[in-house]
């Protein structure tokens, strides 16, 4: 009998295998930083999850706007991230939630639909556990940097122009960016002057603040400069929430006086979503039904596209601040960590998520110990979510359009263009092609970059072999 069970399923190779420590570890790498955690930690870890929180909540509301879907949305999105990644993920700098090139991918497939949205999180989650599970990470190796250099360039580009009608205050304008930039040349004339002057305004802070980093303290006594470098970064780092504040209390004072001046952002559904499981259909206005396959098919190629370039995004920022602050980080471990995010996330109505460059950025600067910083800053959205949905029904919308065009300018990097040429100019068709393409569809882009570099890989090995 012994000799049964020894081989049997329940072997005692299957459990050293499955749930020896080093295993269970990483599966679970809290189980690695929580036994020796610090108290010193924790101070740190509150305060970049704290500044992080800060950062968060305007952003989210932001790129809630980006992808067609009421603002909330972006809170329900910015939470889970942090509870679930605290437990399985391996790099303590990085930050889940809305981003821009997610949220812009999302809206070229959520046609302005929340269900269409929290389903494609669900599916988004299923294929990227399914991809940790199979250890397919490999394929985001079909991904090249010329394509995703020129993805990036491209959709910051379309994300910042996308929000000139809100700086302008116009309505109805068409989402295809060439069809937005021919309504908002058209239709200039109708700007409203309340919303024009706050987004430059706005616009015009947020990038003295920005600059304000590359700035050199003059000399002076040891406790004062501290003391100014300590305000100057607080400053810095919670710009994006003093703007939307500052913009919000003057945009209720007009608003309670009785004058409109400013588009503000007028209806938000209040507290916290509801706990439920992703919807699988959809009943009309007037009620017809759209089915589980009819939606699987509308979201098309994004079933695809989105999962793959949320784990693309996710890794290279994990690994890039991994390599900096010197730790290791498991790849497959880290899409495992996202996609049950998305899994999770669907259960209250989140839309898909991925890793925020800047938002780590901030998380690396102040100094976060470990994952648990995550935690505290999906508190402070939750709290957010709680208490303060009544504000935000008057955050104008030329303060979003703002934050947002300061957030992704810096993706626009065509500068990299240089490096392709002196490397030889071989990787700068793929740019091209996914660049221009991604203008017309943001998919159109990817799979044509990733066809045409496919084909100059396929080129050159056929050129070697004769």
């Amino acid at each position: 009998m012994e000799l049964q069970i020894e081989h049997g399923w329940y072997s005692r190779d299957w459990r050293t295998k499955y749930f020896s420590s080093a295993t269970m570890k990483a599966r679970l790498p809290i189980l690695g930083w929580l036994p020796r955690y610090r108290r010193a930690w924790l101070q740190m870890d509150l305060i970049a999850g704290a500044t992080v929180g800060l950062t968060t909540v305007p952003m989210a509301l932001a790129y809630a706007e980006v992808a067609g879907l009421p603002v909330q949305y972006g809170l329900y999105s910015a939470f889970m991230g942090g509870f679930v990644y605290c437990v399985f993920g391996t790099a303590k700098d990085l930050v889940l939630g809305p981003t821009g090139i997610m949220s812009l991918l999302c809206a070229s497939h959520v046609h302005h639909d929340p269900v269409y949205a929290v389903l494609l999180t669900f599916l988004c989650g299923l294929t990227q556990i399914a991809m940790a599970l199979l250890k397919l990470g490999f394929l985001l190796d079909l991904i090249s940097y010329p394509v995703i250099k020129g993805f990036t360039c491209a959709a910051a580009i379309t994300i910042g122009f996308g929000q000139l009608k809100n700086i302008l205050g116009l309505q109805d304008i068409p989402h295809q960016f060439f069809l937005q930039l021919y309504h908002n040349l058209t239709r200039i004339s109708e700007s409203r002057l309340g919303d024009v002057t706050l987004g430059l305004l706005c616009l015009a802070t947020l990038v003295t603040l920005m600059r304000m980093k590359n700035i050199e303290h003059c000399s002076g006594d040891a406790p004062t400069q501290s003391h100014a470098q300590i305000l100057l970064r607080v400053l810095i780092t919670a710009r994006c929430a003093l703007v939307v504040l500052g913009a919000t209390a003057l945009a209720y004072t007009y608003q309670q006086a009785g004058h409109a001046v400013f588009t503000i952002m007028d209806v938000t559904s209040q507290g916290l979503p509801p706990l439920r499981a992703p919807p699988f259909s959809e009943t009309t206005s007037e009620g017809a039904v759209i089915t589980f396959g009819e939606i699987a098919q509308d979201l098309g190629g994004g079933l695809v596209v989105i999962p793959l370039m949320g784990l693309l995004e996710s890794i290279a920022i994990a690994k890039a601040f991994a390599g900096q602050n010197d730790y290791q980080v498991d790849t497959n471990q880290e899409v495992f960590a996202i996609g049950l995010t998305n899994v999770l996330g669907s259960f209250v109505s989140a839309y898909p998520v991925t890793g925020s460059f800047g938002r780590s950025a901030v998380n690396s600067q102040t100094g976060v110990s470990t994952p648990l910083g995550g935690v505290v800053t999906a508190v402070i959205v939750l709290l957010s979510l709680a208490f303060l949905m009544p504000v935000f029904r008057y955050v104008p919308k030329a303060a979003l359009a703002a934050v947002i065009i300061c957030s992704v300018a810096p993706l626009a990097d065509l500068h990299s263009t240089r490096k392709m040429w002196k490397d030889g100019g071989a990787d700068l068709l793929p740019f091209l092609v996914t660049f221009l393409a991604s203008f017309w569809e943001v998919q159109y882009g990817i799979l044509g970059g990733v066809a045409v570099t496919g084909a100059i890989y396929l080129f050159n090995f056929t050129k070697g072999r004769l």
